[in-house]
């Protein structure tokens, strides 16, 4: 789950990281007195960022400053008007313009094949990361932490001089294990910082001081692991999931979308997978991944199918049903519901064993439903009414 920068600060700032104080407005109005708030506080400048979950927005126009109050909520308005990349914008963030020196990239990522937490830091910063891996792989450092122990101080050193903030050391690895620690209280696999920055500021008697901040926020949440963080799932941006993801989580389904014509509905995740294949064997494609789970009854089932005939592609469903705590009759009623509700006739191929795999039979028989003893029989039947339906 992406959440937005200033949802991203907040979870930063929960971890004592130093952020710059910002504010999120949903109108001019708002943006306009946020300005003049930080104004009044001594900044020369405030920066508005428009606050969607896509890259580019600087370039789309989405970022600017504004030296005063009256500029601020014409800002505001123009980037509120604005789409990037077909997302409206809904809210922006206001907050200081800060005087950069130096900018940094600095990031925890969740490396899935070594099993560890990823410490990924450039001298680099305020750019594309993945530009600068493409061209100048040389310029990227990376650190692995220790399963159990986490960043250990000397590899937080080890980052710092490397990346040639000697200077700021103490701060340089208080960031860098505020990241890693970020990372594991609220189970993200991703929390990056672009840029991390050297800042110049000016003090009462008029002195230059020179420290890091977090100028930026970026934070992906794991979906799997927010019930143990349910104050988290508040921050989900309707704007940022697909409409039939939305459905799919509200209706407790696990569903991926592919780029078959096949459309398969199936109980438990492994058995999904191995369906999947098994079309892929019979001469088909997959149109998606879609695991029901265990104890599904009737209007679940429904839900599903309306999710796999949202897709135009499918032109053909196969239903595979290994009846354990799933009872079939159940599901046979909500496939019966679900086509009496369909707004286009598409073949399916149902087979359905285990629990009530009897009372199945007859529900869909009655119903004249094309049945499958077998799951090979049932892909074959399933990628031969897909491609009849193209012929």
């Amino acid at each position: 789950m992406k959440i937005q920068e200033a949802d991203a600060k907040s979870l930063l700032v929960a971890q004592g990281l130093p952020v710059p104080a910002w504010a999120v407005a949903h109108t001019a109005t708002e943006a306009r007195a946020a300005a003049e708030r930080f104004l009044g506080e001594g900044a020369e400048k405030v920066v508005i960022k428009a606050q969607v979950l896509v890259g580019g927005r600087g370039k789309a126009g989405g970022v600017k400053l504004a030296g005063s109050a009256d500029e601020a909520e014409r800002v505001a308005q123009a980037i509120l008007d604005l789409e990037i990349k077909g997302i409206p914008v809904r809210k922006v963030l206001v907050g200081p313009a800060a005087d950069i020196a130096k900018e940094y990239y600095l990031s925890a990522v969740l490396d899935r094949a070594s099993r560890r937490i990823i410490l990924m830091g450039s001298a680099e910063g305020g750019v594309e990361i993945e530009q600068v891996a493409a061209e100048r792989p040389e310029a990227i450092v990376t650190l692995p932490t220790d399963p159990l122990l986490g960043l250990l101080p000397f590899q937080a050193r080890e980052m710092a001089f490397r990346l040639g903030l000697g200077a700021h050391l103490k701060d340089a690895v208080a960031i860098a294990t505020g990241l890693v620690r970020t990372m594991q209280a609220y189970d993200a696999d991703l929390v990056e910082i672009n840029p991390l920055a050297i800042v110049r500021e000016a003090g009462a008697d008029g002195a230059v001081t020179q420290r890091l901040q977090c100028l930026d926020a970026k934070v992906n949440l794991d979906d799997s692991a927010l019930y143990r963080h349910p104050s988290l799932e508040a921050l989900r941006d309707p704007d940022e999931e697909d409409p039939a993801d939305r459905e799919a989580r509200e209706a407790g389904l696990t569903f991926i979308k592919l780029d078959g014509t096949i459309g398969c509905m199936v109980n438990g995740a492994g058995l999904a997978m191995t369906t999947m294949d098994l079309v892929k064997r019979a001469g088909g494609e997959p149109a998606n991944f879609l695991d029901i789970g265990g104890g599904a009854r009737a209007d679940k089932v429904a839900a599903a199918m309306r999710l796999i005939l949202a897709d135009t592609k499918v032109n053909a469903i196969l239903v595979n049903i290994f009846g354990g705590i799933t009872r079939g009759d159940e599901v046979a009623r909500g496939l019966i519901e679900a086509r009496a509700q369909q707004a286009r006739d598409v073949p399916m191929v149902v087979r359905i064993v285990g629990t009530n795999a009897a009372e199945a039979d007859v529900l869909l028989r009655e119903a004249q439903f094309h049945t499958a003893d077998t799951l090979d029989d049932a892909a074959a039947q399933a990628v031969a009414a897909s491609k009849a339906a193209v012929a």
